[in-house]
């Protein structure tokens, strides 16, 4: 593999397998020869454009085969891509572009309102073919190893996100250190199955076509079902499956359900994104066992591209089903674990983590403190202080044990409690609030703020407010699942707020609203769909017609909907056929159309 840049390795793949597919999408079937061609006319109009190395692009584009092309093309025309999630709220779109300056954006036809603005040039990759690229093209203007490659967001203590600067070379050598761990190859089939704001996005994309791989892009109905994905992963013959551990809840539960196993065809699947306590894949193993297929659990860090640590999971691990073994780190990096003081711990005492050697990342985009406050430089070396924390065994293995400070991860993306609690206190009528993240069970992890407001009084409509503020400015993954008003907030004696004591001072709940008749619910079945809502949901009341999540439903509450309404009531309902607003009497009109059925 080239140690050049990564769009000069997918040529280099391209000129190998010519007539082999490259990307599977639910708009188009390209070959590597196909795609290459079609990222190269992308670049050129963007060269034409003065898009050249140092310049960063914005993409943003629905998953199909338009978002692998922009991205590729951005990357020929010598520039960086900056991922814009359109499912994000405009403002928080306008927040990322503001931060990199990016004058440029590939977007698509559907997307490309979310990005129009009289200060920036919207290029549309499904219609490229009728924008003039001109000849007046650098074709010399190219990437060098250690120029950039992306730049993606992670969520802000101050309540700015922070951009994260990844060369080239960081990539490449990633594939590289984990060639002899996996032989990764042109007969394997990887999913999209991340949106590419998230940087296991990354792993994702490359592993499959800078290996002659075909790349299967999950569409976003099927990403957030998981009786579609195991449909897709038995169409499409997926040979290597990436997922966070709350996204593999929700597939394990899919799976026991059914009579079929997976095909053989499935050799790994990689783990990241967040912790994974061993005891979550008793099911899975006891369904298949730990050998085919090989399950890899990998942490990482996006300032340390993608991953650090490799872990195989066997058996063996099931007897401490609360340990989150993370290994060991790749060939090419070093991990130090330190107290409060920098100085080394010995064995079985949880540290830092501390992350050397060649996957760090350049720095934060336009944030020189941060970064030397976060990429410290000890005896002329660089190291990332990640903030987690790790306990060496006598082995030499690695085990999570939690954060250092408050950062949190809900469905494996890096939330700063800071940057929601800051969104929200520009509210009028509130005095503070405090996030903090609650497990209500299997991994469902969701963010509740507690409301201390200016007045004594009541105001009924405060939980109402600061859930439009949220839906207007924050992406879903960072949204509060509930608003529970205090009247103080308590200190420890330290002085700082006592987050585990947060809930003796709530004074309402906002749920308790919304308690509704009793004559409202209608027939046996949406009586028992209602109390497995509010049982999985942990609310005294939901309203037969409420949007759920307003009741801090998450597509994994969601599926354990789904799994006790199997379970319970005999009925098989797929989140797909519920559409974007869920609720009681919808779950229920679902459920009743299967019965007549």
């Amino acid at each position: 593999m080239s140690r050049d840049t990564l769009h000069r390795a997918f040529e280099a793949t391209a000129r190998r397998h010519p007539g082999r597919i490259a990307v599977s999408a639910a708009d188009a079937t390209l070959t590597y020869a196909e795609l290459d061609a079609r990222a190269e006319r992308v670049a050129e109009v963007l060269r034409v454009r003065g898009v050249g190395p140092g310049t960063l692009v914005g993409l943003c584009a629905d998953r199909n085969s338009a978002l692998v092309t922009g991205l590729i093309g951005i990357l020929k025309a010598g520039a960086a891509y900056v991922p814009l999630d359109p499912a994000y709220p405009p403002s928080r779109i306008r927040l990322l572009l503001a931060d990199t300056g990016a004058t440029v954006v590939v977007a698509t036809s559907e997307t490309a309102s979310v990005v129009e603005g009289p200060e920036r040039e919207v290029l549309l990759v499904d219609r490229i073919d009728s924008i003039g690229a001109g000849t007046d093209i650098d074709l010399e203007r190219d990437a060098a190893a250690d120029d950039v490659a992306y730049v993606i967001h992670t969520s802000g203590s101050t309540g700015t996100p922070k951009g994260v600067l990844v060369e080239h070379r960081q990539v490449l050598r990633l594939f590289e250190v984990c060639d002899e761990l996996f032989r990764f190859g042109p007969n394997d089939v990887w999913t999209l199955f991340h949106s590419v704001s998230f940087d296991f996005s990354v792993w994702e994309l490359w592993g499959a076509l800078l290996h002659g791989g075909r790349l299967v892009v999950v569409p976003l109905e099927t990403a957030r079902s998981p009786e579609l994905l195991l449909d897709l992963l038995h169409r499409e013959r997926v040979t290597v499956l990436n997922q966070t551990p709350s996204a593999f809840r929700g597939l394990i539960a899919a799976d026991a359900a059914r009579p079929e196993k997976l095909g053989p065809v499935l050799r790994t699947i990689v783990f990241g994104g967040e912790r994974l306590d061993s005891g979550m894949l008793r099911g899975w193993i006891e369904r298949y066992g730990d050998a085919a297929p090989e399950l890899i659990n990998m942490y990482g860090i996006t300032e340390t591209t993608v991953h650090v640590t490799h872990r195989r999971i066997r058996v063996a691990d099931l007897a401490a089903p609360t340990v989150s073994p993370i290994g060991v780190p790749l060939a090419d990096l070093r991990i130090r674990l330190l107290n409060e003081d920098g100085r080394p711990v010995p064995d079985g005492v949880p540290g830092e983590i501390h992350v050397g050697g060649a996957g760090l990342a350049r720095g934060y985009l336009n944030r020189p403190e941060l970064t030397a406050e976060r990429f410290l430089v000890v005896g002329g070396e660089r190291w990332y202080r990640s903030g987690d924390r790790a306990v060496r065994g006598p082995d030499g293995e690695l085990h999570h044990v939690g954060r250092s400070d408050d950062q949190v991860k809900v469905r494996g993306y890096r939330i700063e409690p800071g940057e929601v609690e800051a969104c929200l206190a520009a509210a009028s009528g509130i005095a503070s609030v405090v996030v903090v993240p609650r497990d209500h069970g299997e991994g469902d992890v969701r963010l509740t703020a507690y409301v201390l407001p200016t007045l004594a009084r009541s105001d009924p409509s405060l939980a109402g407010r600061l859930d439009r503020l949220a839906r207007a400015a924050l992406p879903a993954h960072m949204r509060p699942s509930a608003y529970r008003t205090v009247s103080e907030l308590p200190l420890t004696p330290q002085g700082k707020t006592d987050r585990g004591r947060l809930e003796e001072f709530v004074v309402e709940d906002p749920a308790a609203d919304s308690e509704p008749d009793a004559s409202e619910k209608s027939g046996e079945l949406e009586t028992a769909v209602d109390r497995i809502v509010r049982e999985v949901l942990e609310c005294p009341a939901v309203g037969v017609d409420a949007d759920l999540t307003g009741f801090g439903a998450t597509s994994l509450s969601l599926v354990r909907v789904v799994m006790r309404m199997r379970l319970e009531l005999g009925v098989e309902v797929t989140l797909t056929e519920l559409g974007e607003r869920v609720s009681v009497r919808r779950l229920a009109e679902c459920a009743g159309d299967v019965v007549r059925g």
